[in-house]
């Protein structure tokens, strides 16, 4: 006779008041209306193709700035720039600063990539300048905005990327189109926490497929810029 084995469901209902269960901090550069750079943190962010999706409060200042200017550079810190991140925490380019974000505690700063302890460097093909120290950043331009939900309160902002630059050290040797993912290290927000990325826990049977099959057309229209 074989033995059987009841499988036990161990899950129990919960009510989560945010779901980020684990996605990579991007800090977006933008240009304020008088020129200055803003940089601002956030991790609802993710990508298809040469193409983003990034998720922000529609009052936010970064939200505003790409309304109006419909461009942006995507900073990709590691996680060895965790606390660069945090020094930009509970700060706002907006000046006042927004009633919801005085009631958590936010302030105004005004040079935010000082405060973070970042170097802006020129981009290529957008106004907003690229930080240097995070080992990729991808200028984008806004393509759609598509409001989230019913009160107009978030806004999701699609993004075409126009140039990606990458640090030489995670560039995959002897490549001009490969990360190596063993050498990135993203910085990774969860639940409000910031964490490193482990190493690899198992083979990839999708990594057979060439990246080359998944170039998109987007690719080719930045090559004209």
């Amino acid at each position: 006779m074989t033995e059987t084995t009841t499988l036990v469901d161990e899950h129990v209902r919960i009510e989560p008041n945010i779901l980020y269960f684990g996605t990579p901090v991007v800090l977006i550069s933008t240009l304020n209306e008088d020129g200055t750079p803003n940089l601002a943190p956030m991790s609802s962010a993710f990508w298809l193709g040469w193409r983003g999706l990034l998720g922000l409060g529609a009052r936010a200042k970064t939200a505003q700035n790409l309304l109006r200017a419909r461009e942006c550079v995507l900073n990709l810190p590691s996680d060895a720039l965790a606390p660069a991140v945090d020094r930009l925490a509970l700060t706002t380019g907006s000046d006042p600063v927004p009633e919801r974000k005085w009631e958590r505690g936010y302030r105004h700063v005004a040079d935010k990539f000082g405060r973070a302890g970042l170097t802006p460097v020129p981009s290529e093909t957008v106004a907003p300048p690229r930080a240097a120290e995070c080992p990729v950043a991808m200028e984008t331009v806004v393509e759609a905005v598509h409001p989230i939900g019913e009160d107009g309160g978030t806004l999701a902002f699609e993004v075409r990327v126009q140039r990606v630059w990458a640090h030489e050290g995670i560039r995959l040797a002897g490549t001009d189109d490969h990360i190596d993912p063993d050498a990135w290290r993203p910085l990774i927000m969860s639940f409000q926490k910031l964490y490193g990325l482990g190493p690899q826990v198992h083979p990839s049977t999708l990594a057979t497929i060439p990246e080359r099959m998944y170039r998109p057309d987007d690719l080719e229209r930045a090559r004209s810029l």
